[in-house]
């Protein structure tokens, strides 16, 4: 018998045919449940040592290789099939709200939670890495449909799916309300075009870390389906997947449109720029012409030789004459042409 570390939180479950049996016992005893054919076994690691891992792992026969990814940093969204058990690794979403006034607008706001699922023919075990995930969700719905996990593992792994799906779906319906009030805050001439580009830059990096999570959920539940078929699973959960298929399905639609939105917004904001950048040159060159009126008039009067009017008093009126007349119709002319 393999001993275990309590070096981190630990959650265990056990069902026997659908109905909650025990909760929260000894690890020890995980391995010995799993023999019972009418038991289903959940085990929930949040940030494990390496060797209480390894432990349960040597306990279940886990493969190497699955257990190092469930402990590597940065492990991408995958869902893989070994000769005891299936392990996925998913991503759980979590957009912090709006940063205070003064604080950096482009760091991104979100985080994510590694999630990393152990799956056995009586079981799951979840390993939780990164910030912190609801995992209380998880099990309001698994006892909201009890009657569910008499179909074994399956029901588990719908709960753990559904549940993170959800959070995408909520992730990327306050990035696209973020989008729309940039959209709103393009034409406010309150907003500071600076902090409007830091946040478009911050959204255009929030969405990019959201896709790489959201996208590979497809071929997930994908796995998790043909699995599922090969293995004659009940079928009373296919609808409960095709649902989830679903729901992955918009997700990832939703992601694309948003992009096309972000790209939209950001293309929109270079536009006004220039735009903005057009009308204050065209205001600069019209003011020059105005200015370059008087600085002719005055250089041609300051010539030290003889002109009309030369030591004249009305030589004085006919120089301030062409000077304010000639401004004049220029001002007229740039003020009908919309330059001032």
């Amino acid at each position: 018998m393999v001993t275990f570390e309590d070096s981190s939180p630990v959650r265990t479950r056990l069902w026997r045919d659908g109905k909650l049996a025990e909760e929260n016992y000894p690890l020890a005893t995980v391995s010995d449940y799993l023999q019972e054919p009418d038991a289903l076994v959940w085990v929930d690691f949040c940030d494990p040592t390496h060797t209480q891992l390894l432990a349960l792992a040597e306990e279940l026969e886990f493969d190497p290789h699955a257990v190092e990814d469930a402990l590597a940093h940065g492990e991408r969204t995958k869902a893989t099939r070994y000769a005891t058990h299936t392990f996925l690794t998913v991503y759980a979403t979590h957009l912090h709200p709006e940063p205070e006034p003064g604080a950096e607008a482009h760091e991104s706001r979100l985080h994510t939670t590694r999630i990393s699922a152990f799956i056995v023919p009586r079981g799951m075990v979840t390993v939780r890495r990164g910030s912190p995930f609801d995992i209380d969700e998880v099990v309001r719905r698994w006892d909201e449909n009890a009657d569910l996990l008499k179909h074994g593992p399956g029901a588990l792994v719908h709960g753990l799916l559904d549940t993170v799906v959800d959070g995408q779906f909520d992730t990327i319906q306050e990035l696209d309300d973020t989008a729309e009030t940039l959209e709103d805050d393009l034409f406010e001439d309150n907003v500071p075009t600076r902090l409007i580009q830091r946040r478009v830059y911050r959204l255009r990096k929030e969405l990019v870390q959201l896709r790489r999570v959201v996208l590979p959920m497809r071929e997930v539940v994908n796995t998790v389906l043909r699995h599922r078929a090969e293995h004659g699973n009940s079928v009373e959960l296919d609808s409960w997947y095709t649902d989830l298929y679903d729901h992955v399905i918009r997700a990832t639609e939703w992601s694309d449109s948003l992009r096309d939105m972000v790209t939209t917004v950001f293309e929109t904001n270079l536009s006004l720029q220039d735009a903005h950048l057009n009308t204050i040159m065209k205001k600069l060159t019209s003011w020059a012409a105005i200015i370059a009126v008087p600085t002719a008039v005055t250089g041609w009067y300051g010539m030290n030789v003889p002109y009309p009017g030369f030591g004249q008093w009305w030589g004085v009126l006919t120089s301030a004459g062409v000077v304010f007349g000639a401004a004049a119709m220029l001002y007229v002319t740039f003020k009908r042409r919309d330059w001032l």
